[in-house]
C-alpha cells in the first residue's frame, strides 16, 4: 500500500454551507436556521492510496446536449398541477432520442415518481423545486430493497433503476414533503408496538425515498438539494460506479422524520462520496449489505467505497457501517470528515442474525465537536428492532412474504458478524459524552486488529472495550472530566497504555 498526506482547507467546507444557504433561498416557504461554524487547519493524515481508489465514481457521464424543456411537454410550475406524466414525457422523449438534458423554467412542480433513463442528465436548475406528492399511490410499487430485504415497495421521487450512464444535476430542491409518510409511520407504530411487532413495523410502513439508484452503472448525482423524504434520502442499491458530489441533505424541516437517512451505501461497489453536507433524523453516510437470512441469500457485498471533505450536523451517525451487514463491508477508505453535534460519530453496528464479516475500513483526518458518541461498536443494536418473532395468535403461512423473509432462522455460526482489521488515524473528538464505547457479542462475536494513531478524544467519560482482541494505540489521548480510565474487559491483547 502507498500512502499520500492530504489536508482539507476550510473553503472544502465553506462550499457546502454557502450551498446549504442557497437551498434554502430556493424553497421560500420553509424557515431553517443555519449552524455556522469555522474549521481549523487539519493536520495531515496518511490517507490509503490502494489501487482501486482511482476507479471509485462514475466513469461516464451523459454526453447529450440537445435540452428538453419540461414545460414545453406540459409541466406547470405553480405547486398545483400534478407535472408526473408531462415531466415523465420530456424524460421518455430524451432518451428516446439518443440522450441529453431535461430541465425546467423556475416555479414549484408537484410529481410522483419519476423514471430516469440511460443518456439523461435530469437537471433541476436553480429556482426550481420538484415537490412530492402526498399520496402512497404516487409511488407506483417496484421490486426493491428495504433495510435489507427484497420485497414489494413503493418507489422513490426520483428513480435511476437498470440504467447505465445517467445523472441528476443542478441548484435545485429535491422536496419529497414527507412528514404525512412520517406521521402514518408514528401512528403504525403505537398499534404495532404493543402486539410485539416493532420489527415489521418499518416494512409495513410504505415510504418512498427520495433518490433510489439501483441495478445501475456510471450515474453521478451532483450538487442537489434534498429535503424531507418520505424515508431515506439517497440510497444507492446493487450499482457501480456512482459519484454522489455536492450533494446537501436537510430532513428535519416541519419535524424530524424517521429513518430518514443521508446517504445509503447498500451492497454496490467503486462509490465515491464527496463535498456533501447532511443533517437528518437517523445515519448521516452509511454503508448496508443486506439483513439477516434474506441478506444472506443475496450476499452482496458494500465493498470499495470512498467517502471524503463531507461534513454531518443533526443525525445518528457521521460515518456508520450497519446495521444490514449480511454481505459483507469491505475496502472502505473515509476522511476529511466533520461532524458538529450529530448524536453519533464512527459507528459500527450489527446483531446476531445478521452474519457478514466488515473489514479493511481506513478513517482518517475526523473531527467530531459535541458528538455525544464519537466512537461506538455494537453487537447487539437494537433488539427490539432486531429481533423478528411472531407474536402468538398469527398463522405463519397467512402472513405476508416480506414477513416470513423476516422470520427465518439463521444458525449462530451464519449469524454472528464478523468487525476487523478497522484503523482510525488523526481522529479527533471534543464534548462527548463517553469517548469509546465497543462491546462484541458475549462468547462469539469479537472485535479484531482495531488500530489508533494519533487521535485524540474528550469527554464526560472515557467509556469501555469488551470482547476485542489485538488493538493498538499509538499516540492516543482520551481525557475523561470524571477522572476514570478507559475499562478493557474481556480482551485478548487489547493495549490499555495510550497517551501522548
Amino acid at each position: 500500500m502507498n500512502t499520500k498526506s492530504c489536508t482539507i482547507h476550510p473553503r472544502d467546507f465553506g462550499r457546502g454551507q454557502k450551498e446549504f444557504s442557497r437551498g434554502l433561498k430556493v424553497v421560500g416557504y420553509a424557515l431553517l436556521i443555519v449552524m455556522t461554524f469555522s474549521v481549523p487547519g487539519w493536520a495531515a493524515g496518511e490517507i490509503p492510496d490502494f489501487p482501486w481508489m482511482k476507479d471509485a465514481g462514475a466513469k461516464s457521464f451523459p454526453s447529450g446536449e440537445k435540452v428538453y424543456f419540461a414545460p414545453a411537454y406540459g409541466a406547470v410550475g405553480d405547486a398545483l398541477f400534478d407535472c408526473t406524466s408531462a415531466i415523465q414525457a420530456a424524460i421518455d422523449s430524451c432518451a428516446a432520442n439518443g440522450g441529453g438534458i431535461v430541465t425546467f423554467a423556475p416555479g414549484i412542480y408537484l410529481t410522483g415518481s419519476l423514471f430516469i433513463k440511460s443518456g439523461v442528465n435530469f437537471n433541476v436548475p436553480k429556482g426550481t423545486t420538484l415537490v412530492g406528492r402526498q399520496e402512497i399511490e404516487a409511488y407506483r410499487k417496484i421490486d426493491t430493497r428495504v433495510a435489507g430485504i427484497e420485497m414489494r415497495w413503493p418507489a422513490a421521487l426520483l428513480n435511476i433503476l437498470g440504467v447505465r450512464d445517467a445523472a441528476i444535476t443542478g441548484d435545485g430542491v429535491v422536496h419529497g414533503k414527507g412528514k404525512v409518510f412520517w406521521d402514518m409511520y408514528r401512528n403504525m407504530r403505537k398499534e404495532y408496538d404493543p402486539k410485539g411487532l416493532r420489527w415489521i413495523v418499518d416494512y409495513d410502513a410504505e415510504r418512498p425515498r427520495g433518490i433510489l439508484i439501483a441495478d445501475s452503472e456510471d450515474v453521478t448525482v451532483k450538487d442537489i438539494v434534498i429535503y424531507q423524504p418520505g424515508f431515506w434520502s439517497l440510497h444507492i442499491l446493487y450499482s457501480r460506479h456512482v459519484t454522489v458530489d455536492g450533494v446537501i441533505i436537510s430532513n428535519n424541516i416541519e419535524g424530524r422524520g424517521p429513518s430518514t437517512d443521508g446517504v445509503d451505501i447498500d451492497s454496490s461497489s467503486d462509490i465515491l462520496v464527496q463535498n456533501s453536507n447532511i443533517n437528518c433524523n437517523d445515519d448521516n453516510f452509511c454503508l448496508k449489505a443486506g439483513r439477516d437470512s434474506d441478506g444472506l441469500r443475496v450476499n452482496r457485498p458494500c465493498e470499495r467505497v470512498i467517502i471524503r471533505d463531507c461534513i454531518a450536523g443533526h443525525g445518528d451517525g457521521l460515518f456508520t457501517c450497519g446495521s444490514e451487514t449480511s454481505g459483507g463491508i469491505r475496502d472502505i477508505v473515509a476522511y476529511n470528515l466533520k461532524g458538529i453535534g450529530t448524536k453519533y460519530g464512527l459507528r459500527f453496528k450489527s446483531t446476531v442474525q445478521r452474519g457478514g464479516t466488515i473489514e479493511n475500513i481506513w478513517l482518517c483526518n475526523v473531527e467530531m465537536v459535541g458528538v455525544r458518541d464519537p466512537f461506538i461498536v455494537d453487537l447487539n443494536w437494537n433488539p427490539a428492532y432486531s429481533t423478528s418473532i411472531l407474536p402468538a395468535g398469527y398463522d405463519p403461512n397467512t402472513i405476508p412474504d416480506h414477513w416470513k423473509r423476516m422470520l427465518a432462522p439463521v444458525d449462530i455460526e451464519r449469524g454472528t458478524p464478523k468487525f476487523r482489521n478497522i484503523h482510525f488515524e488523526n481522529v479527533t473528538a471534543t464534548g462527548a459524552s463517553t469517548c469509546i464505547a465497543a462491546s462484541g457479542l458475549e462468547g462469539r462475536g469479537t472485535l479484531d486488529g482495531f488500530s489508533f494513531k494519533n487521535c485524540s478524544f474528550s469527554g464526560k467519560n472515557a467509556g469501555s472495550i469488551r470482547r476485542a482482541n489485538d488493538w493498538t494505540f499509538d499516540n492516543v489521548s482520551i481525557a475523561a472530566e470524571n477522572g476514570k480510565e478507559l475499562k478493557i474487559e474481556h480482551c485478548n491483547n487489547v493495549n490499555p497504555r495510550y497517551g501522548r
